[in-house]
């Protein structure tokens, strides 16, 4: 068998993946979080649907402290100020998620 044949049975067909994106029903079923990115995959599942229909994370950013810095987008601008008087839900179910202090900030992107 020459090397040729050996590199082409073994080349790799697909990027790395994450462990969740992986296992995620696994995970999912055991209660684990792997990451920041399992926030955003079960976003309507965690804020539930009045707080899913109206915002969107577009960014999650880790801080020095370990907490997270969360930009949302509302669907529509008219909702900026409706989902700042939410931010105290928003964090306390993230937290929930979590399992910890994981919020440091929580931000709006129009």
């Amino acid at each position: 068998m020459s090397n040729q044949t050996v590199k082409k049975i073994y080349q790799r067909t697909a990027r790395p993946q994450t462990i969740a994106g992986a296992m995620g029903g696994l995970m999912r079923m055991f209660g684990i979080r792997a990451s920041d990115s399992d926030l955003v995959n079960r976003w309507a599942d965690i804020m539930g649907p009045d707080i899913a229909q109206t915002a969107v994370p577009v960014a999650i950013k880790k801080m020095r402290d370990g907490r997270f810095s969360i930009v949302l987008r509302p669907t529509n601008p008219a909702f900026t100020l409706a989902l700042s008087y939410r931010v105290g839900e928003i964090t306390d179910k993230i937290n929930k998620y979590f399992g910890r202090d994981a919020v440091g900030k929580i931000s709006f992107r129009k």
